[in-house]
């Protein structure tokens, strides 16, 4: 498996930075949520593709909904993202719905309903020491 390098791992940086302004700031699709934020953004080291990683907050409609406005805004998105980025190639570039961020909060709510049942027994415990 061949390591990340360091320039790869600045255009990532780069492109997720942009590809969060552009979508914030210059998308007028009202399918697009307002809470929506690039997570992840992985560059292929030949400049050919990229896969961004999105995460919306809100139900599994207004993820439905982004998903698809950003994927049919996909070429206005390419081409503001050459226009700010000089890069040799523009990537084409491919959504994906980031789920971690669910994941942690509901695995977080799992934590703290354990600690809860288990620190009243420990309570109890310690009640009859």
């Amino acid at each position: 498996m061949k390591r990340t390098s360091i320039k790869n791992t600045r255009i990532n940086g780069e492109v997720q930075k942009e590809l969060s302004r552009i979508i914030n700031y210059e998308i007028k699709d009202p399918r697009i949520h307002a809470m929506t934020s690039v997570t992840q953004v992985m560059v292929t080291p030949d400049l050919k593709e990229c896969k961004a990683y999105i995460s919306v907050l809100g139900d599994e409609q207004a993820q439905a909904d982004t998903l698809a406005g950003l994927r049919s805004a996909t070429g206005f998105i390419r081409r503001e993202l050459a226009r700010s980025i000089n890069l040799r190639n523009t990537p084409e570039i491919t959504f994906y719905m980031d789920q971690s961020i669910e994941y942690a909060i509901n695995m977080s709510k799992k934590i703290d309903d354990v600690m809860k049942e288990q620190g009243n027994s420990a309570e109890d415990i310690q009640e009859e020491v």
